[in-house]
């Protein structure tokens, strides 16, 4: 499962990934923060086309894993209303050394963040609401024949 509206859980992850040839964990957890440009959040909506934020996030956990000497790569990201210090994303990345650990739980994270159907919509403490811009895609060149 890559989309919950359930809170998320650190240890199921880490179970799932658990293998002892591997010395190396990486766990990073992204929460609701506080303040965002210059306004004070009150919580967050988090909005997704569920088939498709899926299937980009397993294709990036195999990207990574194809990129990197890691052993394990798995990212779930949480849907729904979520208030301050909530965890709205989980990448754990498993691997036998650190180094590679790391960089692939970075670039995991850049991944989704730049590839993955996921809608942020702020609501802020005096009542207001604003979408946060996401990356634009690469739109794919066309053939010319």
């Amino acid at each position: 499962m890559h989309l919950t509206a359930e809170p998320l859980d650190l240890e199921a992850l880490l179970a799932e990934t658990e293998d002892e040839t591997c010395g190396a964990l990486v766990a990073f957890g992204g929460t609701v923060r506080l303040a965002n440009a210059g306004k004070t959040v009150a919580s967050m909506d988090y909005s997704a086309y569920g088939p498709l934020a899926a299937r980009t996030m397993a294709d990036i956990e195999t990207e990574t894993l194809d990129a990197f000497d890691i052993g394990h790569c798995r990212m779930i990201h949480r849907t729904g209303r979520l208030v301050l210090g909530e965890v709205s994303v989980y990448i754990v990345v498993r691997g036998v050394h650190r180094a590679p650990a790391f960089a692939a739980a970075e670039h995991a994270l850049e991944e989704l963040k730049a590839r993955v159907a996921v809608w942020k919509n702020e609501t802020y403490s005096d009542g207001s609401q604003a979408y946060l811009e996401g990356t634009e895609l690469a739109r794919p060149e066309r053939s010319r024949n």
